[in-house]
């Protein structure tokens, strides 16, 4: 299926140029409420937004669109994407909204959707949307006795606090723990350190002065040094590094490691098999996932189903086939138990849970796994289709032929960036380094000569 506005996490563009621009933003408003407005009963939408400068300018021209369908809009302010998907669900909105680009910087924005039941829209939806984004909408405008009306609502970020906070095991404080966090200056800039805070820990925040351009700018899940060099300067316990709109974590231990997507998930996955409460006998997690956490949880007795990358397919998979754990290597971790999202605050405190029963340092609870050497390099291209060039399509069958049984190769555009990405993984490094060198040689010189 041809996407022209959709890629794999909603729309998203640099702001004020096509495809987000308020124009467009508008007629997402007015299709998607067309979509959505089923029934006799007085339909809403809810709108939630990270920090961002072109915040303002997509919400508004939402607000315009949304009002132009018919749909009363309920303005949630700076706040995450999983507390969207929550809010959504506990308001009965006919559908909820988030504006951000994620750990993108900050000239960058998008559009997610969710569906009433805080799931993000499927591909079927969104050829819909896409459709009749395409065509003439004025028909679809609501009478002027049904317009929709706007308001900001106060105080709901505390539902989401609250709910987050109840996703910590009843017999688990955090008094005792020092936790650093960076809150990206994004979405949960406000609702992260309080929840941590009414939750016991003692709490040193960076990245929680939001300024319209600083969202992601070198702190964040993308950028953790400043993190790293805060654990030391404060001897914290942990360190939780969330990205812009907060769906996503990695954690530093008390050393300044970095402790990625894959390891959290195996720490919850290993912990909630060992209670009883891991479904599906395994996790889901994308094709990027190291091979090191495949063999980990083999060794346990748990399975590893792989998707393709983005979070809404791990989602998919989730439900289709009753897991209850899920994720991806950059710290997207989904937990269906709590959410229907990826939630960065909520994978956390199930971490700190861990590490409190265990009364162990994070660095030993966290490093589940040697991971296998593993590289990702990207090739920027301008148009055309070169993975489907001959030369390219040899050099990746040698590539896969000289892996064997001993690693993987994944190779794939980007779903939100005009890039294909190439990753190898296998038990020698040195071998994998080359894999992927070479075939980002070849990539590239298809790209230069078309």
């Amino acid at each position: 299926m041809t996407r022209r506005y959709f890629g794999t996490d909603g729309i998203r563009g640099q702001s004020n140029i096509f495809p987000m621009t308020p124009d467009l933003a508008m007629r997402v408003g007015i299709a998607v409420g067309t979509i959505f407005r089923n029934g006799n009963h007085r339909h809403r939408v809810v709108i939630g937004k990270d920090t961002r400068l072109s915040g303002y300018m997509l919400e508004n021209a939402m607000v315009a669109g949304f009002t132009a369908a018919g749909l009363d809009v309920f303005l949630l302010g700076p706040i995450p994407t999983p507390a969207v998907a929550m809010l959504t669900r506990s308001l009965r909105a006919d559908v909820g909204v988030m504006i951000s680009a994620s750990h993108n910087p900050y000239e960058d924005n998008g559009i997610k959707l969710f569906g009433p039941d805080g799931y993000k829209l499927s591909d079927e939806l969104e050829a819909r949307i896409e459709d009749l984004l395409d065509s003439d909408l004025h028909a679809q405008l609501a009478k002027s006795s049904d317009i929709g009306r706007a308001k900001r609502v106060e105080g709901d970020i505390y539902r989401y606090i609250e709910h987050a906070k109840r996703t910590l095991p009843r017999d688990v404080t955090l008094q005792g723990l020092r936790v650093a966090i960076d809150c990206a200056n994004g979405a949960a800039y406000k609702v992260a350190p309080l929840a941590l805070w009414e939750l016991g820990a003692e709490v040193v925040t960076i990245g929680n002065e939001p300024n319209g351009t600083n969202i992601n700018l070198e702190c964040g899940s993308t950028s953790p040094a400043n993190l790293q060099k805060k654990v030391h300067e404060v001897r914290a316990d942990i360190g939780i590094a969330l990205d812009g709109d907060a769906d996503r974590v990695i954690i530093v231990d008390e050393a300044g490691e970095i402790v990625n997507g894959d390891q959290l998930m195996a720490v919850i996955g290993e912990s909630w098999a060992e209670e009883q409460k891991l479904r599906g006998n395994g996790i889901v997690a994308t094709v990027m996932s190291n091979l090191g956490l495949e063999r980990f949880l083999e060794g346990r007795g748990l399975g590893l189903a792989r998707t393709k990358v983005g979070d809404r397919y791990v989602v998919e998979h989730m439900r289709n086939h009753d897991f209850n754990v899920g994720g991806e290597q950059s710290g997207h971790i989904v937990l269906s138990d709590f959410g229907t999202t990826g939630d960065g605050l909520v994978a956390a405190l199930q971490i700190l849970a861990r590490v409190k029963r265990l009364g162990r340092p994070v660095s030993e609870v966290c490093r589940r796994f040697e991971p296998v050497p593993q590289l990702l390099k990207n090739v920027r291209f301008a148009g055309g289709k070169p993975l489907e060039e001959a030369v390219v399509r040899q050099a990746i069958a040698d590539a896969e032929a000289e892996l064997g049984a001993k690693g993987r190769l994944v190779i794939r555009p980007s779903g939100t960036e005009p890039l294909i990405r190439v990753m190898a993984e296998g038990d020698d490094r040195a071998q994998v380094e080359r894999i992927v060198n070479d075939l980002v040689n070849v990539i590239a010189n298809v790209r230069a000569a078309a």
